[in-house]
């Protein structure tokens, strides 16, 4: 299984998504090819009802721990409630750029 399905299969396990969008934005960063450790995940769910950013992430990175510690080298966190996402219209913001400038070394 691709990285990118072990992301979305776990979230979808824990916080049962209205939506949820995992991009692999791996190109667009200094890694080989077929590299999939860039990503940026687009998350809606009543269970950030009443929660604040921070337990929102740290919620995300609890369940993706395994992954966090092994190849994935960034993940940009776009976590939403149903009511932020209807006012947001579906828009979700670009990822940061990479600060990395050599090659990465695993």
């Amino acid at each position: 299984m691709m990285i990118r399905e072990q992301i979305e299969k776990k979230i979808r396990a824990e916080f049962n998504p209205l939506y949820l969008d995992v991009v692999d934005e791996s190109d667009r960063h200094n890694v080989p090819m077929s590299y999939e450790s860039h990503f940026k995940v687009i998350l809606v769910s009543d269970r950030f009802n009443d929660e604040c950013i921070l337990n929102r992430h740290r919620a995300v990175y609890g369940v993706l721990e395994e992954e966090l510690a092994g190849i994935v080298h960034a993940l940009a966190l776009h976590t939403y409630t149903v009511r932020e996402w209807k006012e947001l219209h579906d828009i979700v913001p670009d990822s940061p750029p990479c600060r990395g400038t050599g090659p990465m070394v695993y």
